[in-house]
């Protein structure tokens, strides 16, 4: 009965190790989201891992060469809470992972849904950039409000909700 399981992988090389898994033959799920980069001027919108040096494997370790995985390019090992075993994970997590996912085949995560009233957050693209403010609200799926300390007043601000992340 086939299960999935969770890999770790070596530091940035996920899209590495599900090259060299898929080439196995191995079912794999290495969930993505679309984040806004800025480097050198510039902005572009790039994929990450939502998981940073894991990612999932489904095969049945009954009758599947698992161990192969611990020495796939790329790979660190399978987790696992014994020595001898892999450990399954509750079809569940991926299940609802998956159906996550867009059109794009990327998980469509909105930072603002994890953000209550009143928290701390920090905007990272935009004229915003870099400056810390107060969420007050979601108004739609693409846009939130803030509150932006400038000039010693509190502004409030209409920002795109893939600009700002929760900041402690």
């Amino acid at each position: 009965m086939n299960k999935w399981f969770v890999v770790q992988t070596q530091p940035r090389n996920e899209p590495r190790a599900a090259f060299n898994l898929k080439r196995q033959g191995f079912e794999i799920f290495l969930p993505e989201f679309l984040k806004t980069r800025r480097h050198a001027r510039k902005t572009e919108i790039v994929r990450r891992p939502f998981f940073p040096g894991y990612m999932f494997v489904r095969f049945d370790p009954m009758s599947t060469p698992w161990r192969a995985i611990n020495s796939t390019f790329g790979v660190i090992g399978i987790v696992a809470l014994g020595e001898n075993t892999p450990t399954p994970i509750p079809d569940k997590i991926v299940e609802t992972l998956l159906e996550r996912r867009g059109d794009d085949g990327t998980l469509a995560f909105n930072p603002a849904e994890q953000i209550k009233e009143g928290d701390k957050i920090r905007i990272n693209d935009g004229p915003f950039a870099d400056l810390d403010a107060i969420f007050v609200m979601q108004n739609d799926n693409d846009r939130v409000t803030v509150l932006l300390n400038l000039m010693g007043r509190m502004i409030r601000v209409l920002t795109p909700s893939r600009t700002i992340e929760a900041f402690s």
